[in-house]
């Protein structure tokens, strides 16, 4: 058996074939793409100047892509194996540790004019990366991957890609997990006048072939070379927008000469109405590894509100599915899993901010994460009633809940760097012996009718999980003397907060090919769900 992935994996968790089969044979991996033929490969390296907190600094930037040698007007032309290096400097390394932090997660904005002829649109290309460690001296070094939009132009004639603009994004990081002021940074880049080619990164030959085509990476004969431009930005429109042109052709025969290229939705493989959401990449994974987005919301019965729980970011790594037949006939399949929360390479949420009326008048803000204590599972069982199969899951966490920073009436209340719970998250456990400690347990119930979307919570599909937790007694909190602990135990802790977390669809991760609906090209997961109260 291959990939162990049940065939309900199909987007929105559709069932497909009878029952058993649909449960018990596991989808064979997509199959990968066979390679392009007559594509071209290019690495164009150029400096940047770039705006840091100590001053412009020059970073050596590389970026490498492949593309076909020749397409055909109206033919979607899709970058693909892009990849952004960026090295910035020793002086960018010490800005970054002057504000305590240790790891950066990068994100890359590279901003492209895609030219024919006299018109041209703009193109642009995002990366991310999972957290870098910064160094103890010398440069950084930040390579992000993603996704490119696709290219159409409307005639024949060279197609230039020039790169413009460029943004680096930094997310900081500390060692305790304590957000930096600021949290983040945001590099505005300039492509530098000397840079060889003035930033052209490929050309491509559009029509019939009637000679040799144009090298990558040297400037075509049809297309003016574009000029370096400040910061990207997204673009206003999935087109771009149309440079005035003159006819291309002699006598202006071709009508279609002075029209820009098309290009893509800015983020190939996402819709355009996406939410935001934190970076969500596998690294090193299996045919077995998923991931997926959950968020929704906390009671906290003491203080009478919800908090909301951020859209975090789940790794998944599937067990092999069993067949189990209990006494009373019945049949069942079960699957149990491995997972973790992934934030900056760290197994927590991201920080989130949440405001109570403490003792019912007083207004008090609290920035908190949810901290991974443990091995978290997800044992599903499905049992098998042709054609009605219904799907028990249960997912258990040990969470620790950390208190980062809290504001009461709008004067700060130092609760100091060690503010947690004295022992995770706590519910009700139907299974004891099995599964011993504090842990918070969520249920998810679902429902497969063959032929059918599935309804309700399904591994793959994603869905409600709801539970009871109780918040333990607090610890570490305070500064200068000051003991808080008894202060927020009094405020929060307390049984009986109800919990409900919405999973979205889940991204096979290990697939060569991102299947269509559930991963974006660069797999990560493409449902980002809505949290539900």
């Amino acid at each position: 058996m291959t990939g162990h992935r049940p065939a309900l994996r199909t987007p929105r968790g559709r069932a497909r074939g009878a029952a058993i089969a649909a449960f018990v044979a596991l989808a064979p991996l997509i199959p990968s793409a066979a390679a392009a033929v007559g594509s071209q490969e290019i690495t164009a390296k150029l400096p940047y100047d770039c705006a840091l907190p100590s001053g412009t600094q020059r970073a050596a930037v590389r970026v490498t892509a492949a593309f076909p040698d020749r397409a055909k007007a109206g033919e979607a032309i899709r970058p693909t194996g892009v990849t952004t290096t960026v090295e910035l400097p020793a002086a960018a390394v010490a800005d970054l540790t002057a504000l305590k932090a240790t790891t950066v997660v990068p994100e890359t904005r590279l901003a492209l004019d895609v030219a024919q002829h006299e018109a041209k649109a703009q193109a642009l290309w995002r990366g991310t990366a999972r957290p870098v460690p910064l160094p103890a001296e010398g440069t950084l070094t930040l390579t992000t991957t993603g996704d490119a939009p696709a290219v159409t132009a409307a005639g024949d004639g060279d197609l230039t890609l020039t790169a413009t603009g460029l943004a680096v994004d930094l997310a900081l990081g500390t060692a305790d997990g304590a957000p930096t002021a600021p949290p983040s940074l945001s590099l505005a880049c300039t492509l530098a006048k000397d840079a060889d080619g003035h930033g052209l990164l490929a050309t491509v030959p559009i029509g019939p072939a009637t000679g040799t085509p144009a090298p990558s990476g040297s400037p075509s004969p049809s297309a003016p070379t574009a000029p370096a431009s400040g910061r990207p930005t997204d673009p206003a429109s999935p087109s771009g927008s149309a440079a005035p042109g003159a006819p291309g052709a002699p006598g202006g025969k071709d009508k279609d000469k002075d029209k820009a290229p098309k290009v893509g939705d800015a983020r190939a493989g996402l819709a355009a109405d996406r939410p935001p959401a934190p970076p969500c990449v596998k690294e090193n994974p299996t045919d077995k590894s998923l991931n997926a987005y959950i968020t929704g919301y906390s009671n906290v019965r003491k203080l009478a509100g919800a908090s909301l729980i951020p859209v975090s970011c789940v790794q998944i790594e599937q067990g092999d599915p069993e067949i189990s037949f209990p006494p009373d006939g019945s049949i069942h399949l079960l699957q149990k899993s491995d997972a973790y929360l992934d934030y900056q390479g760290r197994k927590q949420t991201p920080p989130f901010t949440s405001t109570f009326l403490t003792f019912g008048f007083t207004p008090t803000t609290a920035t908190m994460i949810l901290e991974q204590a443990g091995p978290m599972t997800v044992a599903s069982d499905v049992l098998l009633v042709f054609p009605d199969n219904i799907a028990e899951t249960y997912v258990r966490a040990p969470l620790v809940l950390r208190v980062l920073d809290v504001e009461v009436n709008g004067t700060r209340l130092d609760v100091g760097p060690s503010c947690r719970t004295e022992t995770p998250l706590s519910s009700p456990e139907p299974d004891p012996a099995t599964y011993p400690g504090p842990h918070l347990v969520m249920l998810g119930k679902g429902q497969l009718i063959n032929g059918t979307d599935a309804t309700g919570y399904v591994l793959t599909s994603g869905g409600p999980l709801t539970g009871e937790v109780t918040i333990p007694a607090f610890t570490g909190c305070g500064a200068g003397g000051e003991n808080l602990d008894r202060l927020l135990t009094a405020s929060i802790s307390g049984s009986g907060n109800y919990v409900k977390q919405i999973q979205g669809q889940t991204c096979a991760v290990g697939v060569e090919v991102p299947t269509e609906g559930q991963c974006t090209e660069d797999r990560q997961p493409y449902v980002v769900p809505a949290p539900e109260r």
